[in-house]
């Protein structure tokens, strides 16, 4: 590998950046030509993930890396714009796993919000960890709610991805027209916490684990004092209108820097999910990679202690797959197909 550089879904990237990259992802990332990087000849697939400051990236790369080791084929992780997008892939069959939130997962089966008539035959792999939905900004700019936003600039998430879905939701349930009420943005995780340090946006919606690497930093900006804002009092609406996918949940205090009080968000479940047509034997080894090898994902980033098999059953929206089904069953848990 003498290049300077590598191609990563057809972007450059340095050498450097490369190596930070995979040695967060475990390796797995996907190169120009991977024919070149793995020796031996495996059944190749692909993770989808999300963006680079987000938990899907480093979660998804770690799973790749689980797949690799344990599961014996070649497993790359995608950087993508997240759930949204992730559906469509699955749809397409451009990635055989993806990182899902429920709400963006219930929508595409049932074929309503983005995929309104065109539903997707997507099926529940796992149920992973919660997505909390961080709505962040600093101090001075006055908002202390999220209808304090009307008449700012907000960033409501990169386009095709689940923040931006449930970001606009929260919106709507605090009576914000987000046409009208606000200067709107549409950043990822990594440039909504760039903007908002640079004084360039007010606020910003990111829905991930906790902590995300890009608001860990924020937080920890010299001169920068961050600001989360609570909104479980808009959970009932966001629920009345969008099914029981949403439910309250809590951002401890510390986790980020300067961060003295808890927060009361609405999380809601990450899917990892495939195409209906995915080879059950794939799908059943990569589950066993997965929940055999916690420790090793842990280690890569510590939501994965928040996974476990009772909630990785638990999903009722969208039905599991076989290859699930059958990984589950053989752990004490019966789940829809």
């Amino acid at each position: 590998m003498g290049n300077d550089f590598f191609i990563i879904n057809g972007k450059k990237i340095s050498r450097r950046d490369f190596l930070k990259l995979t040695g967060v992802a475990g390796g797995a990332m996907i190169l120009g030509n991977p024919a070149h990087v793995f020796g031996q000849e495996k059944k190749r697939i692909s993770i989808a993930t999300g963006g680079m400051g987000g938990v899907y990236f480093v979660m998804g790369g770690g799973i790749a890396s689980l797949a690799t080791k344990y599961a014996g084929v070649e497993a790359a992780a995608e950087v993508t714009a997240a759930s949204v997008d992730n559906c469509k892939l699955l749809g397409a069959k451009k990635a055989d796993f993806g990182f899902v939130m429920g709400d963006s997962g219930y929508d595409a089966y049932k074929g309503l919000g983005h995929f309104k008539g065109k539903p997707i035959p997507l099926r529940t792999v796992t149920v992973l960890y919660p997505n909390l939905m961080h709505v962040v900004t600093v101090e001075g700019k006055g908002i202390k709610k999220v209808s304090d936003l009307k008449g700012k600039r907000v960033s409501t998430g990169a386009p095709g991805s689940g923040t931006e879905v449930k970001a606009l939701r929260v919106l709507e349930a605090a009576g914000i027209n987000v046409d009208r009420d606000i200067k709107r943005d549409r950043l990822g995780a990594s440039e909504s916490a760039g903007a908002l340090k640079d004084g360039k946006i007010d606020a910003y919606f990111w829905d991930g684990g906790v902590p995300t690497s890009s608001v860990l930093d924020l937080a920890a900006s010299p001169g920068i004092k961050m600001v989360l804002i609570s909104h479980d009092e808009l959970i009932p609406k966001m629920i009345e209108k969008y099914g029981p996918v949403y439910y309250k949940s809590v951002i401890p205090k510390k986790v980020y820097t300067g961060i003295e009080y808890d927060t009361q968000v609405a999380a809601v479940g990450n899917l990892l999910m495939c195409h209906q047509d995915l080879d059950e034997n794939i799908v059943y080894n990569v589950l066993k990679a997965i929940f055999d090898h916690l420790k090793e994902l842990a280690a890569i980033h510590k939501e994965a202690l928040n996974i476990n098999l009772t909630d990785g059953a638990s999903n009722k929206a969208v039905p599991y797959h076989k290859g699930a089904q059958k990984f589950f069953k053989e752990r004490g848990f019966n789940v829809p197909v």
